[in-house]
């Protein structure tokens, strides 16, 4: 699977792209409901054409950035797109696992980062959003990869 490097096994795999086809309709649907055509939704994200309609397939899978853009676009939370994305959820599966672990050897718990971020009172919402799903896919990597 191009999108998703790494060893998927295949219903991994498999789910990956049903969250993928699911994500491309959901954006597709929201378009629709604003009255967008996808070449003017690909003028208010500055995406090409082709790319917002390989996305509305489900054959790409967008970054974060990306779903940003969109998400200005059609007037939508960030958070709403990225739980859309199955970033959030399945992040945070990851993260109440690697919890356990992390508090077992002795590690910084992750409420404390994920707090400190929410404190901060010079990041918007989404902005906070973002971060935390950034910090938890860190986490959520092999102790090798890092």
């Amino acid at each position: 699977m191009p999108d998703m490097p790494g060893p998927w096994g295949e219903a991994q795999r498999e789910a990956w792209e049903a969250q993928r086809e699911h994500l491309g309709a959901f954006i597709r649907e929201r378009r629709k409901q604003a009255n967008l055509s996808l070449r003017q939704l690909a003028e208010l994200t500055s995406l090409s054409n082709p790319y917002l309609s390989q996305i509305e397939r489900g054959l790409h899978q967008p970054s974060v950035r990306v779903l940003r853009a969109i998400s200005d676009a059609l007037n939508l939370s960030a958070e709403t797109l990225l739980t859309q994305a199955g970033l959030i959820d399945a992040i945070a599966g990851a993260t109440d696992t690697r919890a356990g672990d992390a508090a077992a050897a002795d590690e910084p718990s992750v409420p404390e980062t994920e707090q400190a971020i929410r404190a901060d009172r010079r990041l918007s919402e989404d902005q906070k959003s973002a971060l935390i799903v950034v910090y938890r896919s860190m986490l959520g990597q092999p102790e090798s990869a890092t």
